[in-house]
């Protein structure tokens, strides 16, 4: 383990476009971090030998454009790729954001529905790109009272078949993920150059149909319409590029999940890396609780712009109770 005061390195190793890469130094607590994001623009060869490069010499890796596990209610199930890119490392620490998905992504949609007002949860109409991609944002977002919308079959499939309840989900992630976390990541996910095609608009009616749009931004991408007018969107890893595309699409609020780091929302992988560092654990000892705590020491809030304005408000939330 790695226990002195040194800056500590924390690498982001994406299978998405390069075109998103950035650097920043932050410090978290007593600790400095230089944080970095890479993309291999979709080449897997490219991220297997950039990890085998990085093994030893960091301190965390985050995988981005992949996850290592997909959840239902009632189990876990490993991607092929997924493991295939954690098992190229061997010494360093290596997650995939979905313990940061479990605790403070749950976490943050419990304190827009109670501190929030400005943007209601209860009785509002969801549009949750992925369920099986973050299942503790799926079941906050029910508890809060919303009525529910999970495109997992049209977002990562490409069929037209939405899903409404948290026990459908469950049933068709039980049914489908043993097979579908065996194919190539890029069957299912925007990698690569995908990140950086222009949005197809097939799927627009489910986007107009909802007053909030959630989860991965890629998949909010996939199939954006023109016109996103006063809709509310909870995601991460948003660009300054990305915002401003958002706001020119009329969107009344952007809610991203994890902090702003000097401009730039980096994804859960990248702050899951840097809070293990900072709980010197591994990632199979790292609880919900740990989490949690490290979350309310750090003080971290969600980032919650009205984008209505030429330049956007930040807003923040209350603490985390």
């Amino acid at each position: 383990m790695i226990t002195d005061q040194r800056t500590a390195t924390v690498v982001s190793v994406s299978l998405g476009s390069s075109r998103r890469d950035h650097e920043v130094e932050v410090d978290l607590l007593d600790r400095h971090f230089h944080i970095s994001r890479r993309g291999t623009d979709g080449n897997f060869k490219q991220a297997l030998d950039l990890l085998k490069s990085l093994d030893g010499t960091v301190d965390a890796i985050g995988l981005g454009g992949v996850d290592i596990y997909l959840y239902s209610r009632r189990d876990r199930f490993a991607l092929r790729d997924g493991l295939r890119l954690k098992n190229a490392v061997q010494k360093t620490r290596v997650v995939d954001g979905s313990g940061l998905k479990n605790s403070l992504e749950r976490e943050i949609i419990k304190l827009l529905a109670r501190h929030h007002p400005e943007i209601p949860i209860q009785g509002r109409k969801v549009l949750m790109v992925s369920g099986m991609d973050r299942f503790g944002m799926a079941e906050a977002f029910v508890e809060a009272g919303a009525h529910m919308t999970y495109g997992d079959l049209i977002f990562a499939l490409d069929r037209n078949q939405p899903i409404h309840s948290l026990d459908e989900l469950a049933d068709w992630a039980d049914r489908l993920l043993p097979e579908l976390c065996k194919m190539p990541i890029g069957f299912l996910y925007p990698i690569g150059k995908q990140q950086d095609a222009a949005p197809d608009e097939k799927y627009a009616a489910y986007y107009h149909d909802a007053d909030i749009i959630a989860g991965d931004y890629h998949f909010i991408r996939k199939y954006m319409p023109a016109r996103l007018d006063g809709k509310v969107i909870v995601t991460n890893t948003v660009t300054p590029a990305d915002v401003e595309d958002l706001a020119a699409r009329g969107v009344a609020w952007l809610v991203a999940t994890t902090p702003d780091l000097k401009g730039r929302s980096f994804g859960t992988n990248v702050l899951e890396a840097a809070m293990l560092v900072l709980l010197d654990k591994d990632w199979d000892d790292a609880t919900s609780d740990d989490y949690l705590n490290l979350i309310r020491r750090l003080d971290l809030r969600p980032r919650v712009e009205y984008l209505h304005q030429k330049f956007p408000s930040r807003l923040c939330l209350g603490e985390l109770e």
